[in-house]
């Protein structure tokens, strides 16, 4: 099977056609129409078999995963998806593992009506790089640097459970069969969180997803905006199974320092706080309050002494080690 059969068999056949897309895959570039009045907003992720999924990952899961994280740098600016391109190396053009990826990969494209329009097919070691475009009224993007101090901070969802699913895998966590596929459907089926960023695009002073752990990332917001925070840790939202195991994990550390868990963490005019009960019902999860943003720089946590703590880890990072 050559590189033109393959997208052809795989990829052309997503099923799903924008009015706004005028020329998609088999052209030399594709050709797009935003709506007037529209800024388009840009990310890409790259996945690493090895460094992103494990290298046995269900090619459903991977393919779930890569646009996944890309929808979610989108909700965090508080943009609708529109369109996609997908570059695509391969060890070899197994038809099995690309059906499976490919099932994966428009599901989830389907569900935000996300059409893929071009990308690029190579021999090479397993990776999947995926530029996702969306769009937004113009001057409303979500940005880092609109935290003010006095603003509150809130994440979505519950942090945590793909740590969770991480550690047992390594072997450092033993899970009951119903926790480890709770977890693991955390780590390898993140679920975006794109209604919650539309909605919040009216409200947040800021915003940033949490890929790679709330320590992290939420200190990108406060570097970006020039102020500090403090957090309660016993507000950080955990789910059941985290709960469980916390006392064997460190309490939230591993919720506090670890990504994968592809939450949103905004922040919030107090004077706005009332309005999210009206908004609740479209973001399709729980807001969560955990502290507040001040004048003073730095993050500071408060555990339940009222002492402060600082993870072991704080966060993810590509390149640390050399």
């Amino acid at each position: 099977m050559n590189e033109f059969e393959l997208i052809r068999t795989y990829f052309a056949c997503q099923g799903l056609a924008r009015e706004d897309v005028i020329v998609s895959i088999g052209d030399d570039a594709a050709v797009v129409a935003p709506p007037p009045g529209m800024q388009q907003v840009l990310t890409t992720d790259m996945l690493v078999a090895g460094s992103h999924f494990f290298a046995d990952a269900d090619p459903r899961s991977i393919g779930h995963k890569a646009l996944a994280v890309n929808l979610s740098d989108i909700a965090a600016m508080g943009a609708t998806p529109a369109w996609f391109t997908l570059d695509l190396s391969l060890p070899s053009a197994d038809p099995e593992w690309l059906r499976a990826f490919a099932s994966g990969l428009f599901e989830l494209a389907n569900q935000y009506r996300t059409q893929l329009v071009g990308g690029d097919t190579v021999r090479g070691p397993l990776a999947v790089a995926i530029q996702l475009c969306g769009v937004m009224p113009a001057g409303e993007a979500l940005l880092r640097s609109g935290a003010r101090p006095g603003d509150r901070i809130y994440v979505t969802g519950t942090l945590g459970d793909a740590a969770l699913a991480l550690s047992h895998r390594r072997g450092t966590l033993d899970l009951t069969e119903p926790e480890r596929l709770q977890v693991m459907q955390r780590l390898d089926y993140p679920q975006p969180r794109v209604a919650a960023g539309e909605a919040l695009r009216a409200l947040a002073s800021s915003c940033i997803d949490v890929s790679d752990g709330l320590y992290a990332d939420l200190g990108h917001v406060l570097a970006a905006s020039k102020v500090g925070a403090q957090l309660v840790s016993e507000k950080i939202p955990l789910s059941s199974v985290y709960r469980r195991y916390s006392d064997r994990i460190g309490g939230a550390e591993l919720a506090l320092s670890n990504g994968d868990d592809y939450e949103l963490c905004f922040t919030l005019p107090p004077a706005r706080a009332s309005e999210m009960q009206r908004i609740l019902p479209r973001c399709e999860c729980d807001l969560t309050y955990i502290g507040d943003i001040e004048a003073q720089p730095g993050l500071r946590i408060v555990d339940a002494s009222g002492g402060i703590y600082e993870p072991k880890v704080q966060g993810y990072d590509h390149f640390a080690g050399g």
